[in-house]
């Protein structure tokens, strides 16, 4: 065993399977003592059950570390505040959490129902929110720790995912907002946008080209959780998106604004008609080409890189 995560304690959710099982035996092998979730459900959603969580603590023990399990919803307050809990009762602190739990319900936006849209949001972007809001108000008076969210690329967008989508991307802007108001008090926050072959990106309609394994996700995250997160100034990393995909990591830019315009008087429709496509413009989409060239694959019976 090594010792980048020494005396942390780490709770994981969505533990039980793919990148989130990968992180918490990561976070065991270096050393963390580790607070294994996952509400045991399907990827399509389904009846829970602890006997997942309990599989990856037995194999946690089983290599000479320490760990329980925690089978809670934590699409519901009481379930994330209970991850908490469970850390500081079996271990007496919490140093980081990562949050993977997820579903999809796939569909078009005009189809999409209440019943498919409520509980992605719930698991993913409120999921994140209670376990982020249980951890934060201890490690608040720790003066320490480390809060990981878990968006996609899918967070530019995507076909028949609006309501993945939209949890994703609220999740990023969750990690920022957290970032910014726990500076102070010594605390991190960033998020992961993993490429890795799991039950998630085995549905994926074309090739990825860099796509890497649940375990490539698990190095950068223990390397997040670790003391050694830190810029080339000295100063500690937060308030990042990084993606890891094989033998890739790339940081996403923050949110700014690209370019702006000024005219005289008040604005009226016709005013900016005239001003805004040549003054301000438009920013490209790039997944919008990325359609075209997979409309035209699939025209052709192709199944096309990405």
């Amino acid at each position: 065993m090594g010792n980048f995560l020494a005396g942390k304690v780490v709770a994981v959710t969505g533990a039980g399977r793919g990148i989130g099982r990968a992180v918490a035996l990561a976070a065991a092998a270096e050393g963390a003592r580790v607070v294994v979730n996952d509400y045991g459900v399907g990827i399509e959603g389904g009846e829970p059950t602890s006997e997942i969580a309990d599989g990856v603590v037995k194999e946690i023990q089983a290599a000479g570390g320490e760990a329980v399990a925690v089978a809670d919803d934590i699409s519901t307050m009481a379930g994330g505040q209970r991850i908490v809990d469970t850390a500081l009762a079996q271990f007496g602190r919490i140093d980081g959490v990562v949050c993977v739990a997820g579903i999809l319900r796939e569909r078009m936006l005009f189809n999409m129902s209440e019943e498919e849209w409520d509980p992605v949001v719930a698991t993913h972007l409120k999921g994140t929110f209670t376990v982020f809001r249980a951890a934060s108000a201890v490690m608040r008076r720790q003066g320490s720790g480390t809060l990981i969210g878990f968006t996609s690329g899918n967070h530019q967008g995507s076909v028949a995912q609006a309501n993945y989508s939209a949890a994703k991307g609220g999740i990023i802007s969750l990690v920022r907002s957290a970032a910014l108001g726990l500076a102070k008090y010594g605390v991190t926050a960033n998020a992961v946008a993993p490429v890795a072959r799991t039950r998630m990106s085995a549905g994926v309609p074309m090739e990825l080209k860099e796509i890497g394994e649940p375990e490539d996700v698990a190095a950068l995250v223990t390397y997040l959780l670790s003391d050694k997160a830190v810029a080339v100034g000295g100063e500690k990393i937060t308030g990042q998106v990084y993606t890891i995909a094989g033998p890739k990591i790339a940081v996403w830019a923050q949110p700014r604004e690209l370019r702006a315009g000024y005219a005289e008087g008040s604005w009226t429709p016709e005013k900016i008609a005239d001003f805004l496509p040549g003054t301000v413009g438009t920013d490209p989409m790039p997944m919008l080409a990325q359609l075209e060239a997979m409309a035209k694959a699939a025209a052709a019976k192709d199944r096309p890189n990405a």
